[in-house]
């Protein structure tokens, strides 16, 4: 967690987006039963413990390694440290499936230049060219002062 100490954090700061948990719950729940707000709010403060727990833990096993980002690996292994090795392969599945849809999005990035039907260095020349009309539309808004100021005196040749 962090050292942070400049003011008062409420619990929300902290916290899973209420309304986001409160749909889970309804869509989990089949329609005939009907869950109390307390028992919402206890739902809730439970994911929010479960957070912090497998957080920290996969935290203390970064650090262990010298690492100082938290990886996937390491939450993998925190579930299993933690006793949760049942969630463990759901959950890999899950990772496995995120980063199959973040390959999907960069390729449909990348698939967007290609489209445009112009080459590398033609989109960096008309780069230039608009930084470059954007450049005299602004100098031209100038007023003679402010004109002067801005350009070197001309040599006369």
């Amino acid at each position: 967690m962090s050292d942070y100490e400049g003011g008062p954090a409420a619990d929300d700061d902290l916290s899973l987006p209420r309304a986001t948990v409160y749909k889970l719950i309804g869509e989990m729940l089949p329609d005939d039963i009907v869950c109390a707000k307390d028992t919402r709010d206890l739902l809730l403060d439970c994911c929010n413990e479960f957070i912090h727990l497998i957080a920290s833990e996969s935290n203390e096993i970064c650090e262990k390694e010298a690492k100082k980002t938290i990886a996937a690996e390491h939450v993998l292994a925190a579930l299993h440290e933690l006793g949760f090795e049942k969630y463990v392969t759901e959950v890999q599945e899950a990772y496995n499936e995120h980063r199959k849809q973040q390959t999907k999005d960069r390729g449909r990035k990348s698939a967007k230049l290609n489209q445009l039907g112009m080459s590398e260095e033609e989109l960096l020349r008309s780069q230039e060219l608009l930084f470059a009309q954007a450049r005299m539309r602004l100098q031209s808004q100038e007023t003679p002062d402010q004109a002067s100021e801005s350009t070197p005196a001309s040599t006369g040749t």
